[in-house]
């Protein structure tokens, strides 16, 4: 497994990326859509993470259009402050021809089976749900997905499976919002909910200050499975 910077080239322009690949060198692929806080080494160790299990996973840089090479962590106010200003900033339909461009850069990719999932977190599980909705992607998976209750519009359009990981508790989308996108979302086969009653937003981020093991571990593995399935 090896994990190095790339460029990914397209027709508004060229963006970095970092892509992690399987020591086999061929397999099937997985998007790493980011958080606020741009390819950070949370993205990284997960695109790490996804190429120790045979995938190439590939996290492009979502923020390049208005500031190349974001990596903040979520330790500092200063770093909350300038997270919140570049999602204020970013444009969501732009970011969707950004990880389309991401996916046909894996497909085109060396040992690429031609099978491309995506995984995102916060910001990008909204956009996992919009990559299901708006791109080729095979499958595609989002973690506490923030404001998807505002896109249901877009449900119908979804023909690949979508798994969401839901937190109960999340402080980011409140119980209303979280009934809306259930019941928005409850008629489409091709979707699949996990719910996370105790859990607050960002559960999953390893060392974040909601980080839980037992429930990280729970929605990690049920997405490890969902891509063994659809992704094979």
């Amino acid at each position: 497994m090896t994990g190095k910077d790339i460029t990914i080239r397209t027709t508004d322009g060229s963006f970095g990326g970092y892509l992690a690949s399987p020591s086999a060198g061929r397999g099937a692929a997985i998007v790493v859509i980011q958080e606020i806080f741009g390819v950070n080494a949370f993205v990284r160790a997960v695109a790490d993470g996804f190429a120790a299990h045979g995938y190439f996973a590939l996290a492009p840089d979502l923020f390049w259009r208005i500031e190349p090479g974001v990596q903040l962590s979520d330790k500092t106010d200063a770093e909350w402050s300038r997270a919140f200003e570049l999602m204020g900033k970013f444009n969501a339909d732009l970011g969707m021809k950004d990880i389309q461009a991401t996916i046909t850069e894996l497909r085109n990719t060396p040992g690429c089976s031609g099978k491309v999932g995506a995984v995102g977190y916060c910001l990008g599980g909204l956009l996992a749900y919009l990559t299901a909705a708006r791109t080729d992607v095979d499958a595609s998976v989002g973690y506490y997905g923030v404001n998807i209750q505002k896109m249901l519009g877009e449900a119908g359009s979804i023909r690949k499976p979508l798994m969401l990981h839901i937190a109960g508790k999340d402080e980011y989308v409140p119980p209303a919002a979280q009934k809306e996108i259930v019941d928005g979302l409850k008629a489409n086969p091709h979707v699949t909910i996990h719910l996370y009653p105790a859990m607050d937003h960002a559960f999953a981020r390893t060392g974040g200050a909601h980080y839980d093991r037992a429930n990280a571990e729970l929605a990690n593995g049920r997405t490890s499975t969902f891509f063994r399935q659809h992704l094979s």
